[in-house]
């Protein structure tokens, strides 16, 4: 009998993330350059944005990210598609063309056998010939708990890159895609039957390349992709880079058909654990209107894999962009976000 790969995952997909809260004083301890100190460096890791953009000439610049995870779905073909679109997506948020890729791999093959990693890579490979990427290479080692992910390169001209920093007052917010792909697979690793996971895997396949070409030509003025901190981590980044405030309306917030259900139920079978970590962190820099019911407040917090971009543009442009208007940005203390 095949062993089901999330039986070996102690978190499933971006929700297995190390949590925001930790990773911020970690990374104000070590001792890295700025990117200020190396003028080519355009985006380092200050403004906790999507991807790193080293420019190599004036009019060319590399895009340079890496995302893996362990497995949020049984299937293996599958689990390297997620991985693999998710892991492209941070070059689209920054509003670049990925190009290449290198495989990472962490696999029980003795346990699992040579024929379930055949499937997962060839999954990614799938992902990467939609997206017109080039596999180039890769890096494996044995571990009791499968991953997988990629390395990704991508260009971009220097004046065209798009930053989490770049938000304005007055700008709306787009999601290009339904949340509550973590609230999905966790449900269904608790044992509820009838969570929408069909509808889940075809929202984290889909690749974030035309909703990234259509947020460049409607003039986006910042963008960031939504995955393991939830809607309200990723932009409560967004909003401290660009020094505003948010306000976001629950109900416009879109959902994974049957996931406002999953997350009503009483016995909270479909919160996974990334999400109850995400909604805490969230609580230091969220104000909940009283009539947002707790599946709304939990789905903004949904630890997603392979999300949608969240794309702040011109309120006459909104409607260029593929999705769900689901609030704006206002002046107001950076990064605080209200929900009403």
């Amino acid at each position: 009998m095949a062993v089901p790969l999330t039986s070996l995952s102690h978190g499933a997909g971006c929700g297995c993330k190390l949590p925001a809260a930790a990773i911020g004083p970690l990374l104000a301890r070590l001792d890295i350059p700025a990117a200020g100190a190396n003028p080519n460096v355009l985006v380092g890791f200050e403004g906790s944005d999507d991807a790193g953009v080293y420019r190599l000439r004036d009019d060319l610049a590399i895009v340079q990210t890496v995302d893996f995870f362990t497995p949020i779905v049984d299937d293996p073909f599958a689990f390297g598609q997620i991985a693999a679109a998710n892991a492209l997506s941070d070059v689209y948020a920054m509003g670049a063309e990925p190009i290449s890729a290198l495989n990472l791999v962490a696999f029980p093959l003795e346990q699992l056998g040579p024929e379930v990693l055949s499937e997962i890579l060839r999954g990614g490979a799938d992902t990467a010939q939609r997206a017109g990427v080039a596999i180039i290479g890769g890096h494996s080692i044995d571990d009791p708990e499968p991953k997988y992910g990629m390395a990704v390169t991508g260009i971009v001209h220097p004046d065209e890159v798009l930053t989490n920093a770049g938000g304005r007052a007055g700008d709306r917010l787009v999601l290009t895609k339904p949340l509550g792909a973590g609230a999905v697979t966790t449900a269904l690793k608790r044992g509820v039957a009838d969570a929408p996971l069909a509808s889940a895997v075809a929202v984290m396949i889909e690749l974030n390349r035309d909703a990234a070409a259509a947020a460049r030509a409607a003039g986006a003025h910042g963008m960031t992709d939504v995955t393991g901190f939830g809607l309200l981590g990723h932009l409560h980044e967004l909003t401290l880079a660009s020094r505003v405030a948010a306000e976001i309306e629950a109900a416009a917030v879109p959902a994974i058909d049957g996931v406002v259900a999953l997350l009503a139920r009483d016995d909270e079978r479909a919160v996974a654990g990334g999400t109850r970590r995400n909604r805490a962190h969230a609580e230091s820099f969220t104000s909940f209107a009283d009539g947002v019911d707790e599946a709304r407040r939990w789905l903004a917090c949904d630890a997603m894999t392979s999300g949608g971009l969240l794309v702040a543009v011109a309120p006459e442009r909104a409607h260029a962009v593929p999705g769900a208007v689901i609030g704006q940005l206002v002046e107001g203390v950076p990064g605080t976000i209200s929900v009403r």
